[in-house]
């Protein structure tokens, strides 16, 4: 792991080790499967052993983590049943946020969408794949915060954040950016011209993308998977 991050005034101890922990494995600097010590944590970030755990707890609430008695704790492997789970919840609340989206949003919106599509394409040329990850959150925040729903983003990002893992994995990553690109072009039109069916299907075809990088890790890597190893 890269070295620790200092603690900020006005956080917890739990909260700083939970962050650190969440960004080491949402970046696959710890890989799905690595084993990870509360002692050596704790000794990293020198503070005493319940707010590692209390972390630790966190992060498999989470399912980023896999805690077993006796046994070491290690960073868990992607779950089929999990994945499935978890998109089906995202595609349900995203494809209402578009519809509610097209019924509401104005001029201001609209500019809004465009502000954020345009930095997703500077971050595309430079091939800056890390803040491009950050501004396609900010576009789906946006959409929510237009639909007049902004608490479902903490839905979205939850679910988003479960999946992110596997599109790092994805070799082609920096090349899918021109293709997310396009998506949300067609999802902002869709929104700003008032079209809410068409705007969800844009959002479907947008999420279904997910799918042939899925298969082609369980390929790849099959011991990322803990059903299928």
């Amino acid at each position: 792991m890269k070295q620790a991050a200092q603690m900020s005034y006005g956080r917890t101890a739990v909260d700083t080790v939970a962050d650190f922990l969440f960004d080491e494995i949402s970046t696959l600097r710890l890989l799905p499967g690595a084993k990870i010590s509360e002692a050596d944590v704790a000794a990293q970030f020198g503070v005493s052993r319940q707010p590692v755990r209390d972390a630790f707890s966190r992060l498999a609430n989470m399912d980023l983590l896999l805690i077993r008695p006796q046994r070491a704790t290690e960073v868990r492997r992607f779950s089929s049943a999990a994945i499935e789970k978890s998109r089906y919840l995202r595609r349900a609340v995203d494809l209402d946020v578009l519809r509610r989206a097209a019924s509401l949003c104005d001029k201001a919106g609209g500019d809004r969408l465009d502000a954020c599509i345009a930095k997703q394409q500077i971050a595309c040329d430079a091939g800056d794949y890390a803040t491009f990850g950050k501004h396609d959150y900010d576009f789906h925040k946006t959409l929510c915060e237009i639909a007049g729903v902004p608490f479902a983003f903490d839905i979205i990002s939850e679910e988003k954040a479960k999946v992110d893992r596997l599109c790092l994995l994805s070799l082609s990553k920096e090349a899918r950016m021109p293709e997310l690109i396009e998506d949300h072009l067609l999802i902002a039109t869709m929104v700003k011209t008032g079209q809410a069916e068409k705007a969800a299907e844009a959002g479907a075809m947008h999420l279904s993308r997910l799918d042939i990088t899925i298969d082609t890790i369980k390929v790849r890597n099959p011991d990322y998977f803990e059903d299928e190893s």
